[in-house]
């Protein structure tokens, strides 16, 4: 317990002491570009009255007992101690450059200055933990690239709640007074009615079955890919320490319409496989969580790491002429692994090794189902419209994390009827990720072409 006068201490939850852990020891970043420079009186003054900083998890500091066991220890907020403020350019390999090199002509260059930026971050990914002696955030200030990049550690929730805490310190572009406005929440209208009642019931009986069927097939999988089974060594594989590689970073972007346009028009194995972890909300209510809630107070419930994963199994196919054909197959495998409760079931199986065994090994089932796949990948639906913070219109919001052993990792956020995804690379395996993320909008894009070519037809 804390001292006389001071708040007692809480006790890390089972995730929060995972992500503590040496080998699973990850950091959220969220790079925010204004469309104007920050001014850094008003960015501070913003944190001070936000909801993120009100919150017990972003006042306190990691503290071990005797025993070893983590706490959470309030202490007194010194904003300045957060938020670091740089001044200097930087180039496209992310170091400083003095004042002397003059800014006019790198201001004009865009790709250079998101370059510069996405190096940055690459960099803090791998070489730069939160230091323990204050509350594991900062507040990184990139003054002559517009731009702030919020360093968040895992441990103190997960992308959906922290997201969601820092959404509420923002306002729509439109109207200063409203909060982002997130996707709304599908509600699904049991359709019964005389004569109909046992069809449905054979749908329920149905579905039912099939939950049954694809937990027991992707929950058994999913024991042997982390204990036994890893993935083909290819050139882009990681493995055991390769999350302390050097890192690169790119941005790939898509728009949403485009998105839509092609799934609309997949209504409904050859060759390697890679394997795929994908992060799974448990919550309730899907997306962001609830804007109004969280301005109301009610968030001491809602921050921490509730979320499950499912692996997702890709197969490389040669030749073919429709684009179209590979995500059908991705999607009658998302469509079963929907029908399951593989996401549930992992989550659950973390918790039963962490009470059982402790962090140690419940980071070691972790570190290894990493190791033995090839990719990680995450995507959160962001504000539907454009917003404010601290003032200053928002062009673009991008997330993603620390270095992970895999050699490439993907988080995707929707902002305003665009998505951009951040691929982090351990550069010595892939040393060109903008490459690769050039190859994922011309995708998106020769998908888009079929699928109107579906249309017409």
């Amino acid at each position: 317990m804390a001292g006389p006068g001071t708040f007692s201490d809480e006790p890390l939850t089972p995730s929060g002491r995972l992500f503590l852990q040496p080998q699973t020891n990850v950091v959220i970043h969220c790079i925010v570009r204004g469309k104007n420079p920050f001014d850094i009186d008003s960015v501070k003054s913003a944190v001070k009255s936000s909801l993120m900083v009100q919150h017990p998890r972003f006042c306190s500091l990691l503290v071990r007992d005797k025993n070893g066991f983590e706490h959470w220890r309030r202490t007194q907020l010194d904003i300045d101690q957060h938020v670091i403020v740089i001044n200097n350019r930087l180039d496209k390999s992310g170091n400083f450059l003095d004042e002397s090199q003059g800014f006019s002509r790198v201001e004009e260059e865009e790709d250079d200055d998101e370059a510069a930026v996405n190096q940055y971050v690459a960099d803090l990914s791998v070489s730069s933990p939160l230091s323990t002696d204050k509350p594991l955030w900062e507040l990184h200030i990139l003054m002559a690239h517009k731009c702030t990049v919020f360093r968040i550690h895992h441990a103190l929730g997960d992308g959906i709640s922290l997201l969601s805490m820092l959404m509420a310190s923002c306002r729509r572009a439109d109207d200063a007074d409203a909060l982002p406005r997130l996707a709304p929440e599908k509600t699904p209208e049991f359709k019964g009615g005389k004569g109909r009642d046992w069809f449905w019931l054979f749908i329920v009986i149905w579905g039912f079955l099939k939950m049954v069927w694809f937990t027991l097939m992707f929950v058994t999988e999913f024991g042997i890919r982390s204990l036994f089974v890893s993935d083909r060594k290819t050139v882009i594989i990681g493995g055991d320490g390769v999350e302390l590689w050097p890192r690169k970073l790119a941005t790939a972007r898509f728009l949403l319409e485009d998105m839509k346009a092609v799934k609309k028009a997949i209504p409904k194995t050859e060759g390697l496989r890679m394997t795929g972890v994908a992060m799974v909300n448990l919550r309730a209510q899907p997306g962001l969580q609830d804007l109004s809630k969280l301005v109301m107070g009610n968030s001491e419930a809602r921050l921490g790491n509730k979320f499950g994963v499912i692996l997702l199994p890709v197969y490389y196919h040669k030749g073919g002429n429709n684009p179209l054909e590979y995500l059908k197959r991705a999607k009658t495998m998302i469509d079963r692994k929907k029908h399951s409760l593989e996401a549930y079931f992992s989550y659950r199986i973390g918790d039963l090794v962490m009470s059982m065994l402790g962090p140690k090994y419940a980071s070691l089932l972790n570190y290894r189902l990493l190791c033995n796949t090839t990719f990680t990948i995450s995507n959160l639906i962001g504000p539907l419209e454009e917003i404010t913070i601290a003032g200053n219109p928002v062009s673009s919001i991008k997330v993603n994390t620390s270095s992970l052993p895999q050699a490439i990792t993907m988080h995707m956020l929707s902002y305003a009827g665009r998505a951009e995804m951040q691929i982090l690379v351990a550069k010595d395996i892939i040393p060109d990720p903008e490459f690769l993320a050039k190859c994922f909008e011309d995708a998106l894009l020769e998908m888009k072409e079929a699928a109107i070519g579906t249309y017409k037809a």
